[in-house]
């Protein structure tokens, strides 16, 4: 009787003990298996943290750059007379449709309710390269300005005087009278990457202290008809009216860039920006405040780009290069042995894609300066060197140099074979305008860039040297009598500025 109690007793221990070991088994799987999905939760979390101080920390870098460049960055304003030649020209393109009264009968009639003169006011922006007050900014934005005055980022204002401007790369120097200012450094645009971050500041419509965020989207664009010598940093940054003159900035605060223009079929900002390369700016500015004008390097040449069928036809895998069609005499590219046919494809160690991107390379290339360059002839890559000269006076945009075209508003430049076909004019019919400042003499005239000068007084004119001879007797009278040509149409303009 005792075995069997100590039997039963030692069951009923050992499904215990059984019961007991199960239920802490449970409790261990149940911990197990409440364990796995919090691990898994504190990872995404940790993971989404991460992500979250990344985002924070480049908006903060986004936040420091503005903080630090801010200070530096000017609002500029601008006043200048236009002369009005008469009233409505401004919806009749082609000349007022009572042009045949003559000028005596707005005179008589219009003067009082017509007024010649009036003041317009613009508006742009600036940015501080020097504690002792020198500024960078647009040419289009101070162009023919009577008046300019700065506005700091504190507040104070300053009027500005205009060290020089260079209407060819749209790059103008302003001087205010100061001390100890903040100042933005100037960065290396041949280093700058496409995706990188920018920063475009500025004043658009007026609201100052604006910042706006981007990438580069692209580099070197040329061919673009904003500028003689183009190179431009295309950005998706928002630049709209107003941010002109404005610098864009990479994440090191620095400037590599000063903001220019926009792609736009509204007026407003449509995701494509232009600014000028900072190096570009740095070459041009140091001439203006050094010397007041701008010299640029000179080749001698004549060029045109490449297609495929003629990158073929020169043995050539690509199209890329400039072709020499012509080479002027005694001139640099002469005197290094160029000849037409010739295709340059490196200068000065860089690689060369086309014309415009030959032209800004030459310019900016101090005259006197020998440069090797290599030209591909006759199946075969050359290396020639040349000493660069100085571009003569009557070759390019005259209007930086002539006061009489500044007061009118006019740009113009002579006709290049390639611009020559793009337009659709026959090579040596004239010269070409290039530029009209809105609200300009020659604006109210009806004058837009694209048009052909053959004309200059009842004189022919074929180039730059005969344009300039056939202006002369117009800088004392105060008046001019331009042919001009749009395509198949021909009308003659007249011009009064006294």
């Amino acid at each position: 009787m005792k075995s069997k109690v100590g039997i039963i007793f030692l069951l009923v221990f050992f499904l215990f003990t059984i019961n007991a070991q199960a239920s802490v088994f449970e409790e261990i799987f149940k911990v197990k298996r409440a364990e796995k999905p919090e691990t898994v939760t504190t990872q995404a979390q940790k993971q989404d943290e991460e992500a979250v101080n990344l985002a924070l920390k480049l908006s903060q870098a986004f936040a420091q750059v503005a903080k630090k460049a801010g200070p530096a960055v000017v609002f500029v304003q601008v006043e200048k007379v236009v002369v009005r030649k008469g009233p409505a020209m401004e919806p009749f393109p082609f000349g007022s449709p009572f042009d045949f009264f003559g000028e005596d009968f707005f005179e008589r009639f219009f003067r009082d309710r017509f007024p010649r003169k009036f003041r317009q006011m613009g508006a742009g922006s600036g940015f501080i390269i020097s504690q002792d007050g020198y500024i960078i900014t647009n040419n289009h934005v101070v162009a023919n300005a009577d008046k300019v005055k700065v506005k700091l980022a504190d507040g104070r204002e300053f009027k500005a005087k205009i060290i020089g401007t260079d209407p060819a790369s749209d790059v103008a120097v302003l001087k205010i009278d100061a001390d100890n200012l903040p100042t933005l450094p100037l960065g290396d645009s041949d280093k700058i990457q496409v995706g990188e971050w920018v920063l475009a500041i500025g004043n658009p419509f007026g609201l100052t202290q604006t910042v706006t965020v981007g990438v580069i989207s692209a580099k070197g664009r040329s061919g673009m008809g904003i500028t003689d010598y183009e190179d431009f940093i295309q950005t998706d940054a928002a630049i709209n009216p107003g941010n002109s003159g404005g610098p864009l900035v990479n994440l090191r605060g620095e400037a590599i860039g000063v903001n220019t223009a926009i792609f736009t079929r509204s007026g407003g900002y449509m995701g494509i920006g232009f600014a000028i390369p900072i190096n570009m700016v740095k070459v041009i500015a140091k001439q203006i405040i050094e010397k007041g004008k701008v010299t640029r390097g000179w080749l001698g040449v004549v060029i045109q780009d490449l297609n495929e069928d003629l990158a073929k036809s020169f043995g050539l895998d690509k199209p890329e290069g400039a072709l020499v069609t012509d080479v002027a005499e005694n001139s640099p590219a002469q005197k290094a042995g160029l000849k037409p046919g010739d295709i340059i494809v490196e200068y000065n160690g860089k690689p060369v894609k086309n014309v415009a991107e030959l032209r800004t390379l030459v310019a900016l290339t101090p005259p006197g300066t020998k440069v090797k360059m290599v030209v591909f002839r006759k199946g075969e890559r050359k290396v020639l060197e040349v000493e660069i000269g100085s571009q003569p006076q009557s070759l390019g945009i005259i209007t930086g140099q002539d006061e009489f075209l500044q007061k009118l508003g006019l740009e113009v430049k002579p006709l290049t074979p390639a611009l020559a076909e793009q337009l659709g004019y026959g090579v040596n019919e004239g010269v070409v305008i290039t530029g009209v400042a809105p609200g300009s003499p020659a604006a109210m005239a009806g004058l837009r860039p694209g048009m052909l000068i053959e004309e200059v007084n009842h004189r022919r004119v074929h180039n730059i040297k005969e344009f300039a001879e056939a202006l002369a007797p117009s800088k004392k009278t105060g008046r001019v009598l331009f042919l001009v040509r749009d395509k198949e149409f021909r009308r003659y303009v007249s011009i009064r500025l006294k």
